[in-house]
C-alpha cells in the first residue's frame, strides 16, 4: 500500500491517502489540493512534488 500525507507538502494539512498504485494516490492528492486548499493550476513540479513524498506504507509505520 502507498501512502501520501498532505502536510509533507502543506504544512499542518493532516489529509492523507493510501492506495495500491501511486498513479491513484497522485489522483487523489491533486482532487485534494484543488478542493481543499484551492489550487486552480496542477503544474508539474507539483504533481513531481507528489510522487516525491509518496511512499511505502510498511517502510512508513517503521520509521
Amino acid at each position: 500500500m502507498r501512502l501520501f500525507e498532505c502536510g509533507t507538502l502543506v504544512p499542518g494539512c493532516q489529509w492523507h491517502t493510501r492506495a495500491d498504485e501511486d498513479a491513484e494516490v497522485v489522483r487523489r492528492a491533486v482532487e485534494h489540493l484543488r478542493a481543499v486548499h484551492g489550487e486552480e493550476i496542477i503544474r508539474e513540479n507539483m504533481v513531481e512534488n507528489i510522487k516525491a513524498r509518496v511512499r511505502d506504507e510498511n517502510g512508513a509505520a517503521a520509521a
